[in-house]
C-alpha cells in the first residue's frame, strides 16, 4: 500500500496551483499586449529572414509606428525638383500630406536614428551608390537625393553606367544613380515566327520574351561601377494588365532557347532571381556592398487598381487590419507582397554576398502614406509613396544597416 504524502505537502498543493495559474495568466496577458504593437504572426521562416545574429545590436525591421509631432531633422519639402509630380502629395493637396512624416518608426529593442545627410556625405566620400529596380526603388532614390540636397547644391547631373538618372555631389565625390528595370532580366515583345518554332508548336502567337539569364542593359554595368547596390523586383511579376496569361504571356528563354515546358511567372521569377543574384555576385567590384530590398506593399481596398480599389486612410493601420489586408491565407488584393518575399528569401538563402533590407513589415502599416487620388491618375495610386514620406524611413534603415555593416 502506497504511503500517503506528508500533510504539510498536501496543504501546499492549492497554493502552488493558484500561483501557477496566476503566472500563466500574466504571461498570456504580456503576450497579448506584445501582439498589439507588432503583427509578428506572419514572420514565418518562409516569408521573413531569421533574426539577426547575436553580433548585431537590433532588428530594425520589427517595431511599431509612434506619432511624433516634431518634424524630422533632415526633412525636405515639395520644392525638391527631383520628386515625380504624382508623388508630391503636399503640392497636390493631399489631405494628410504634412502628417505622413510625423509618424516615427520605433524598433522593439532599440531606436532607428534619423538620417543625417551631412554626416552621410562626409562618411561616404568617393562612393558610388546605385538603386536597381522598378519605380519603388526610384521612390527611395529620390528620397535619398532630396535629403542630401538639403545640405549641398554643389552637384552634377549625369547618368553613369547606363542609369536612368543620377547625380554626383561634387564636394564629396559621392554619386547616386537609379537604374530602371522592371524584371531585372531582359525582356521584350515576342511574336510567332511564320516558319514555326517550339513555342509556336504549342499554340503561342504573341507574348513577351524573358531571358532569365540575361540582365537588362540598363543595369548590366552597375555592379562593377557602384560601391553600394540596392536592388529590387516584384510588382511587375504580378501585373496581368501587362503580362496577360492568355493574350500576352511571359515566355521564358535560357541560353537563347525556350524553356519547355513553359514556366508560370512564379517559376520564372525564381529562375531570374537565381541568375541575377549569381551575376551580381560575380561581377561586383571588389569590396562592393550588396542589398536586396524586400517587397513594398500596396494598399488597395475594395478591389484592385482597375477595379475601383482605393486607399483613403489617414492614419497607419493597426495589426489586425494589416493581417486582413496581407495575410496569404486570405488571398487578398495585396497578397503579392508576402508571396514575392517568399521567392526572394528562397533565392537569397545561403547567399553571404547579399544583405536584406527588410522594409516590408514597417510599410504594411502605412496605408495612409500613398498618393491615392492626389497622384494624378484616373485611379487611386496605392502603390507608390508620397514624398516626403515613408521612403525617408527606408533610407534611415538603409543608412543604419550600412553603418552596421561597415562598423561605423
Amino acid at each position: 500500500m502506497a504511503t500517503p504524502p506528508p500533510p504539510n505537502k498536501l496543504s501546499l498543493f492549492p497554493l502552488l496551483s493558484l500561483l501557477c495559474f496566476i503566472s500563466i495568466f500574466f504571461l498570456l496577458s504580456l503576450s497579448k499586449r506584445a501582439s498589439l504593437s507588432s503583427p509578428n504572426t506572419h514572420r514565418s521562416s518562409t516569408v521573413f529572414p531569421p533574426k539577426p545574429d547575436a553580433s548585431r545590436a537590433c532588428d530594425f525591421s520589427d517595431g511599431s509606428w509612434i506619432y511624433d509631432p516634431n518634424p524630422r531633422s533632415a526633412t525636405y519639402d515639395g520644392s525638391c525638383k527631383e520628386i515625380f509630380k504624382g508623388w508630391n502629395c503636399a503640392r497636390n493637396n493631399k489631405t494628410n500630406a504634412l502628417e505622413i512624416s510625423k509618424w516615427r518608426w520605433k524598433p522593439k529593442d532599440c531606436d532607428l536614428p534619423s538620417f543625417d545627410p551631412l554626416k552621410f556625405l562626409e562618411t561616404h566620400r568617393d562612393t558610388n551608390i546605385g538603386f536597381v529596380g522598378d519605380s519603388l526603388n526610384r521612390n527611395m532614390f529620390v528620397s535619398l537625393f532630396c535629403m542630401l540636397k538639403t545640405v549641398t547644391s554643389d552637384l552634377k547631373k549625369w547618368r553613369p553606367a547606363g542609369a536612368d538618372r543620377g547625380f554626383t555631389f561634387l564636394r564629396y565625390n559621392l554619386t547616386i544613380a537609379y537604374h530602371r528595370t522592371n524584371l531585372l532580366a531582359r525582356y521584350g515583345r515576342w511574336s510567332a515566327n511564320a516558319n514555326g518554332g517550339e513555342f509556336e508548336a504549342l499554340g503561342f502567337k504573341e507574348g513577351y520574351r524573358v531571358d532569365v539569364d540575361v540582365p537588362e542593359s540598363s543595369w548590366a554595368k552597375a555592379p562593377i561601377f557602384h560601391d553600394i547596390l540596392v536592388m529590387n523586383t516584384g510588382h511587375w511579376w504580378w501585373a496581368p494588365s501587362k503580362f496577360d496569361p492568355l493574350k500576352s504571356p511571359m515566355l521564358f528563354f535560357e541560353g537563347g532557347r525556350p524553356i519547355l515546358p513553359p514556366l508560370p511567372p512564379v517559376d520564372g521569377l525564381d529562375r531570374v532571381l537565381s541568375n541575377m543574384v549569381n551575376f551580381v555576385e560575380k561581377t561586383k567590384r571588389p569590396g562592393g556592398i550588396l542589398f536586396f530590398r524586400t517587397q513594398s506593399p500596396r494598399h488597395f481596398e475594395g478591389g484592385d487598381w482597375n477595379q475601383g480599389g482605393t486607399c483613403q486612410r489617414l492614419q497607419p493601420l493597426v495589426p489586425r487590419e494589416v493581417e486582413q489586408l496581407f495575410s496569404v491565407r486570405n488571398n487578398g488584393t495585396n497578397v503579392e507582397v508576402r508571396l514575392v518575399n517568399q521567392h526572394l528569401y528562397n533565392s537569397l538563402e545561403n547567399r553571404s554576398g547579399f544583405h536584406v533590407l527588410d522594409i516590408t513589415q514597417m510599410s504594411e502599416y502605412r496605408a495612409d502614406a500613398h498618393p491615392a487620388t492626389s497622384g494624378g491618375k484616373n485611379h487611386d495610386d496605392c502603390m507608390h509613396w508620397c514624398l516626403p514620406g515613408l521612403t525617408d524611413t527606408w533610407n534611415d534603415l538603409f543608412v543604419a544597416t550600412l553603418g552596421w555593416i561597415k562598423g561605423l
